[in-house]
């Protein structure tokens, strides 16, 4: 894997990772300081505060924190050189996260708006897989680089 999208991995799953915890923040706060609109079709709270906010009694925002603390320490140069097979283990967490993806955007819909951060989020996370299909593709071309 090069070094620049090994940055690059690092750079947005810390951005991930802080915009999930502020989401997890505001929801164990109940959004009392969640700046986002709060009508028509852009409602953070809306988005926040419905039943489709938690999974199984897990709030979706604390599922996206602990995704993207796995993802940064998957991109950790530490944990990255110890772990031999870490691409596939990369690329199947990322494709996990855009398969959560369209779940939760199919969720926005049913409830009828859309929550700004949580768009945030969903960049990344596509962004991620987007990175890491690319480093695949661009390693089977050159089998040489590093």
């Amino acid at each position: 894997m090069s070094g620049w999208v090994e940055r690059t991995g690092l750079g947005l799953s810390l951005a991930g990772l802080a915009t999930s915890a502020y989401l997890t923040y505001e929801h164990y706060t109940a959004g009392l300081t969640l700046a986002c609109p709060e009508g028509g079709a852009v409602n953070c709270a809306k988005v926040t505060s419905s039943s489709w906010s938690s999974l199984f009694g897990v709030p979706v925002a604390l599922l996206g924190l602990l995704y993207f603390v796995a993802f940064t320490a998957l991109f950790v140069p530490a944990v990255a050189a110890r772990v031999p097979s870490i691409g596939p283990v990369r690329l199947g967490l990322a494709g996990l996260g855009v398969a959560f993806v369209l779940y939760l955007v199919w969720a926005e819909f049913a409830v009828g708006a859309i929550c700004l951060w949580c768009t945030v989020v969903h960049a990344i996370t596509v962004a991620l897989l987007l990175l890491l299909v690319y480093d695949r593709l661009t390693a089977e071309v050159d089998p040489t680089r590093s």
